[in-house]
């Protein structure tokens, strides 16, 4: 990554030995003055705008824990702090690169195929597709990674555990949004029946 003509080396080295310091403000101006460059690299790795923020978030806890180490006899400041940015963004990489992604419109199209009987009178098959139809909808109201967990766990047969190491979350959050989204769709479910 080349230096940014409009950030001066020396006023970055400087806001580095302060934050090495532990002064806030200085690392607030070197966060300031280098993010936007930097949130673009991580953005161009990571091609998502969420992990590229993941990314930039622990690239800056550590530059301000290793602020210290910076050496300006072996990397220009931006560089320095750009490789860290690149790292952060290869670990979230790493991280997210076997989580099962469930597309919306194709989950929708195997829940109402999970639910096709093919023994069904075509009253019960009608009720059948009704049924999926709303359950594909309620799962649709969740949010992403919760809708996510309990896919991993309902539709591919993971094991909580399981779906922790793939999402890479603790097991106890895994949990927790299983429980809730399972509350979620239970009410949702009931009031399309009452509807």
């Amino acid at each position: 990554m080349s230096t940014d003509p409009n950030l001066d080396p020396q006023q970055l080295r400087t806001w580095l030995q302060a934050a090495a310091r532990r002064d806030a403000k200085s690392f607030r101006s070197l966060y300031n003055a280098t993010s936007p460059k930097l949130f673009g690299f991580a953005l161009r790795i990571l091609r998502k705008r969420e992990l590229a923020e993941e990314a930039m978030q622990e690239a800056f806890v550590a530059i301000w824990n290793n602020a210290g180490n910076y050496d300006a006899q072996l990397a220009a400041p931006m560089t320095w702090m750009a490789t860290i940015v690149r790292n952060k963004a290869l670990d979230v990489l790493r991280r997210t690169d076997h989580v099962v992604e469930i597309d919306a419109a194709q989950f929708d199209s195997e829940v109402l195929n999970a639910f096709r009987d093919p023994g069904a009178t075509p009253i019960e098959a009608l009720q059948i597709s009704s049924d999926a139809r709303a359950l594909a909808y309620c799962m649709s109201l969740l949010e992403g990674q919760h809708r996510q967990v309990v896919g991993m766990a309902f539709f591919h047969d993971l094991s909580h555990s399981e779906v922790a190491q793939k999402m890479a979350i603790p097991l106890g959050t895994v949990k927790t949004w299983i429980r809730r989204s399972l509350e979620r769709l239970k009410t949702c479910l009931a009031k399309r029946q009452q509807a």
